[in-house]
């Protein structure tokens, strides 16, 4: 297979997956926008994402939301993470086509990984939220030089200009530091995903623009305090409304 023809693959490929995971997440987020939200103080709604469903343990629970949160991630970083991908097949030695193919899904494999164990750690976070005031720290997150060191991380091509192993175990820790740096990096916008949007479409298109274009635009950093700046403010308008304010 020609340089051109691989090329052509890794795109189909990653377009067929987030056209597979786009249609679960609208599948997902239609059949819970069907049971409803509910009221919150302020004018807001709790997703039902964080309640049991009559007769279904809290094990089953998690379970369906780990489920619903895989191919959200999917759907959500996909357009973020192909660039990525595409810049660590240009770096690693090349080990001849096939085996980059393989090489390009385990780096994949291991960054989804980390958003699974951070979905594992979201469910009990959504299940124990006591009110609202969380969107504000979340949103000075995106202010910090802890978010701006990790989406740095997140910016640049693998191994600074290095010619990469081609080995599975270099794209396992490749895809495994990838993911913890990402996820890290988003925990701000996320948290108020969590918090206001759970299996919301637009919530979570807005979300997923936001970190593609903090990860790919030129002036990423900026955008990133931009995007903290908003949902500060927002935050705040919430609970001057929880608390009666006009």
């Amino acid at each position: 297979m020609s340089t051109t023809s691989a090329e052509r693959a890794f795109f189909g490929v990653s377009a067929l997956l987030f056209a597979t995971s786009a249609v679960g997440t609208i599948v997902f987020c239609a059949s819970m926008s069907a049971m409803g939200e509910m009221p919150m103080p302020g004018g807001w709604t709790m997703p039902m994402t964080w309640m049991r469903m009559p007769g279904q343990t809290w094990p089953g629970a998690a379970a369906s939301f780990l489920c619903m949160w895989v191919v959200m991630m999917v759907a959500m970083m996909l357009p973020s993470l192909v660039p990525m991908l595409r810049r660590y097949r240009q770096a690693v030695d090349r080990p001849g086509e096939m085996r980059l193919g393989r090489l390009t899904a385990l780096v994949g494999v291991g960054y989804f990984a980390v958003w699974t164990v951070f979905g594992m750690a979201a469910f009990p976070l959504g299940v124990a939220l006591a009110g609202i005031e969380m969107l504000q720290p979340a949103g000075s997150l995106q202010l910090s030089g802890w978010k701006a060191r990790h989406l740095a991380c997140c910016r640049e091509a693998p191994g600074a200009g290095r010619t990469q192993p081609a080995d599975a175990g270099t794209a396992w820790r490749h895809g495994l530091r990838l993911g913890v740096h990402c996820s890290q990096c988003c925990v701000g916008l996320m948290a108020v995903l969590l918090v206001i949007g759970g299996m919301d479409l637009r919530a979570m298109a807005a979300v997923a623009a936001a970190i593609t274009v903090e990860r790919l635009a030129p002036a990423g950093e900026r955008i990133a305090r931009a995007t903290g700046v908003v949902v500060v403010a927002a935050g705040l308008i919430l609970i001057a409304r929880a608390a009666g304010l006009r």
